[in-house]
């Protein structure tokens, strides 16, 4: 064979092998849908085992996706804890280092085209924005299209506010468009999240590039508003109390998270039986009519033909208390407000999967980047969830983190959690592995003492990677 033709074959053949090892070789780049909700916590999806709420979209997304069920947001320096939620995930940086950076998202990172979708878009990304933005960058020069630029919340009213008290006369109505909020413009503001996004996707159809879209719902944050066919799915009679319902927290001031706190003063105090099934209600009414919503994206999604090379991301930024252990808000430690829901949908995604290795929701962000081909940048912190969901490896992060303000700190290690009190020296520990409630404290139980100081160990080395500076062996010498 002559030496210039056995030449040309060996170098077909190492180009085919090539081809074959590394299939993203040529290959299209892929789509990315985030659908980003607002305070729904990580047991509100009916797939996922809650037999109360009605989510059809929601499970339909399930039965085609890879979860994670312990999926975490690590908290905030405000009581917006979705602010720094949502900097966190636009930065790629964890929570102390994020709130450095936040007062000049603009400066370090808009300017410099560092947020999320700027790093996507030099990657060849058209890029999309809707709802709800609520840090200090600007969607419309962040994103190459934005549509509706929403605030951190539809505006509440006073009605809105210590409610309901049982024998009164219900003044404050969600299907009610003369209280404003979700309704003020005249549409509600989760139908135009879908209006916008659905015209984004059929746009998208015509562009030779791929697409980010980052589809933002206000909803289910309050005021939690829906029309009256919602609100009638859930009759009282159906709503069950949550099984850690106390009248109050005994140690919400303590915490910051007191009576005083706005998210706190939506029910009255103490919480009642009534007022928690009232919010509960209202908060899965509103949760269902989000996921409508959600269904008229995903049809679109198919109907334009570019389902099959799209990615869907689904969670939120936080979760939510809605009547648990006393609280109302967000600005605690427990699961039901520091876990979200985490679906990942895709070419090559496992379906129907479960994945119980603890992450968090902005390993998102690394996670789009590597599906981009995008390098990711030195001061992301995040990490990509893709090794887990490809089963490259079943180890995760081995520790999650938590804070609010100085009030709160938490580590969740091994098959326990420990949330601390610094103002009072209070510390908590909870078996999550046969306690998944958070219902038995054992932090007094002398026979836990070494399980604490574990877990005390690995919450200063968390500290230190997080850029945490309170110093938490003042209040806690003897852990």
């Amino acid at each position: 064979m002559p030496r210039a033709r056995f030449t040309s074959m060996l170098l077909l053949t190492a180009v085919v092998l090539a081809a074959l090892v590394s299939p993203s070789v040529g290959a299209e780049k892929p789509n990315i849908l985030l659908i980003f909700a607002d305070d729904q916590a990580f047991d509100t999806i009916h797939a996922h085992g809650n037999s109360e709420i009605e989510t059809p979209n929601l499970d339909r997304l399930s039965a085609r996706a890879t979860t994670f069920t312990h999926a975490y947001n690590m908290g905030s320096w405000s009581g917006a804890v979705c602010v720094a939620s949502r900097m966190m995930m636009i930065s790629g940086k964890y929570l102390w280092h994020a709130q450095k950076d936040h007062a000049k998202t603009k400066q370090l990172y808009q300017e410099k085209g560092r947020l999320w979708p700027q790093l996507l878009a030099s990657s060849g990304y058209d890029t999309y924005f809707t709802g709800k933005w609520h840090i200090r960058a600007e969607a419309e020069k962040a994103f190459k299209v934005a549509g509706h630029v929403r605030g951190g919340m539809p505006a509440q009213t006073e009605a809105g506010y210590n409610r309901p008290t049982e024998g009164q006369t219900m003044k404050w109505k969600p299907w009610d468009k003369s209280f404003g909020g979700f309704w003020q413009g005249g549409k509600h503001w989760s139908e135009v999240v879908g209006d916008d996004a659905s015209g984004f996707i059929t746009t998208a159809k015509k562009s030779d590039n791929p697409f980010f879209m980052y589809i933002a719902f206000n909803a289910p944050h309050d005021p939690r508003q829906s029309p009256k066919e919602y609100v009638d799915k859930y009759p009282l009679k159906n709503i069950a109390m949550p099984a850690s319902f106390v009248p109050e927290y005994p140690f919400n001031e303590a915490m910051n998270s007191g009576r005083k706190l706005r998210d706190e003063r939506l029910a009255p105090f103490p919480r009642t039986e009534y007022s928690v099934k009232v919010n509960r209600q209202e908060y899965y009414a509103i949760i269902t009519h989000m996921d409508a919503q959600i269904g008229r994206i995903l049809d679109t999604l198919e109907a334009s033909g570019q389902a099959d090379n799209t990615y869907i991301f689904f969670t939120a930024d936080h979760g939510l208390a809605v009547g648990r252990h006393g609280l109302m808000g967000k600005q605690n430690m427990f699961d039901h407000s520091v876990r979200v829901p985490l679906m990942v949908v895709g070419p090559d995604v496992p379906k129907n999967k479960k994945i119980d290795t603890r992450v968090y929701l902005q390993d998102v962000m690394a996670t789009s980047l590597e599906l981009s081909g995008t390098q990711k940048p030195d001061y992301v912190q995040f990490e990509s969830l893709l090794p887990l969901i490809n089963g490259k490896t079943d180890k995760g992060r081995d520790a999650i983190y938590g804070a609010y303000l100085q009030g709160q700190r938490m580590v969740t290690y091994g098959d326990h959690k420990m949330i601390l009190y610094p103002s009072i020296s209070k510390a908590i520990l909870y078996n999550i592995a046969n306690d998944p409630l958070e219902l038995h404290d054992l932090a007094d139980q002398k026979k836990h003492q070494p399980t604490m100081s574990k877990l005390f160990a690995k919450l200063q080395e968390l500290q230190k990677e997080t850029g945490d500076t309170l110093d938490l062996k003042a209040a806690f010498p003897n852990l």
